[in-house]
């Protein structure tokens, strides 16, 4: 009832962004809104074309199934539907589903009159997606450099890109997002199960307090972020983690070419071991 009620308090018109009292609306629980739509038209039809794809692809295996993008030679040009065109297609429904998306948490954020922290740190996400199937190829100059929409086509063209720098765990932008993603896993790792320990007390127990959890730490490490901090340290490790990946990727190639290990001769180089 608790939450029943917490929803007729919440559930006011306004915050829209697009199209005022017609979109703004719900089914059930969830608000639709215009950009619920959008989502909901692209993603249909996104998933639409990938089964068409794999229709066309001679296999209904889900590990084997794949939708490559287009042969190199047709640039940044517009490809031939079953050579590449369906890639472009269901490309441009992947980022109109996931913009959309993010646009009505956007619209949800301003109804409730929270900050907009969430679609903020899913554009981040986003981001990470653009960077693989648009930015990079732009640069590189041929939609073929995008990878492959398929699970075991998808691996290879991780592990064919790896070995054609040679040792990719050398790019340093590689190393910073390897880094963030699993510190991002310790701490939020670490808070969730501080929180079960706190509120999920052996049998005859009381329910502990913050103030334990912030005990915890200072005794096991001299010092705690507190329960609002974990969440901005949480936020900024995982926000890290995805554009630093990001960015690992878009500098192989239209930035550097050459094997990864060869960077790191400044190194060698230093005035200090002259």
């Amino acid at each position: 009832m608790a939450l029943l009620s917490f929803e007729r308090k919440y559930r006011v018109r306004g915050g829209t962004l697009v199209g005022g009292d017609l979109f703004d609306f719900w089914v059930g629980p969830f608000y639709v809104g215009f950009f619920g739509i959008t989502t909901l038209f692209f993603a249909s039809l996104g998933t639409a074309l990938n089964f068409y794809g794999a229709s066309q692809g001679g296999t209904w295996n889900p590990w084997l199934i794949s939708i490559a993008p287009p042969d190199l030679k047709y640039g940044l040009g517009l490809a031939p539907l079953k050579e590449g065109g369906l890639w472009q297609i269901i490309t441009v429904c992947a980022i109109g589903a996931f913009v959309s998306w993010a646009l009505r948490e956007v619209e949800i954020c301003r109804k409730l009159g929270m900050g907009y922290h969430v679609p903020v740190a899913f554009g981040f996400a986003i981001f990470a997606y653009v960077t693989l199937v648009v930015f990079r190829p732009f640069l590189l100059g041929a939609w073929g450099h995008g990878f492959p929409y398929g699970i075991f086509s998808h691996l290879d063209w991780v592990s064919n890109v790896g070995y054609q720098y040679l040792h990719f765990h050398y790019n340093p932008a590689h190393m910073l997002a390897v880094s963030f993603f699993f510190t991002t896993t310790l701490a939020l790792s670490m808070h969730g199960a501080l929180v079960l320990s706190a509120t999920n007390p052996a049998k005859g127990e009381e329910v502990k307090s913050p103030e334990y959890e912030d005990t915890f730490f200072r005794d096991l490490i001299g010092y705690s972020v507190g329960t609002l901090g974990i969440h901005r340290v949480g936020l900024l490790l995982a926000l890290n983690a995805g554009f630093w990946s990001a960015v690992c990727i878009i500098i192989s190639g239209p930035f550097w070419t050459r094997c990864w290990p060869e960077w790191w001769t400044w190194w060698l180089n230093l005035p200090i071991w002259m």
